[in-house]
């Protein structure tokens, strides 16, 4: 069985608690983003040096090496959208489906030490680049093409609940 592509908007995190994870997107400083994301990063480590790592739970969940490879391109499209929006305040993002890449990717057939040294690669590119943003640089805007809008400050909490909630998803695994 396919993977069931998750359709629904996930922009009410950034406004109350992951029921879920638990991760509370408004009461993390923007400041503290370079070095959650670096943890989380860490945090994927032994995961992936589990012999199960590509072992999927079910037909219809990724495995744990599916995503982290996912993370690893979340941090990829997350800095890019960071510095579209960093360089042209209103910028609108590109589509990225996913659930295609994953596919296109073949997320479970890479090799997870590779995976786990490229997230670690990732990670530390897109915390050096969220770093870097100047504060008066904090509300410049970009927009979804669901016609949701981030600040670059929006942008950064409603990642991190992304990357952190992949790694609540296989603390069981």
């Amino acid at each position: 069985m396919a993977i069931i592509p998750d359709k629904k908007s996930w922009i009410w995190v950034l406004d109350r608690t992951c029921p879920e994870c638990g991760f509370t997107a408004s009461e993390i400083a923007y400041e503290d983003i370079p070095q959650l994301l670096l943890d989380n990063a860490e945090g994927w480590q032994s995961v992936l040096e589990r012999p199960d790592a590509a072992e999927r739970p079910n037909e219809s969940t990724w495995s744990p090496l599916e995503y982290a490879a996912h993370v690893r391109d979340l941090c990829n499209v997350y800095r890019m959208r960071l510095l579209l929006m960093v360089d042209t305040d209103g910028a609108e993002f590109a589509d990225w489906d996913q659930d295609a890449t994953a596919v296109a990717e073949r997320y479970g057939e890479q090799d997870p030490a590779r995976v786990a040294a490229d997230l670690l690669d990732e990670a530390e590119a897109t915390a050096d680049a969220f770093a870097a943003v100047e504060l008066q640089d904090r509300s410049r805007r970009g927009l979804r093409s669901d016609g949701s809008t981030f600040t670059v400050e929006s942008l950064a909490r409603y990642f991190m609940h992304d990357a952190a909630h992949h790694l609540w998803d296989v603390r069981l695994r």
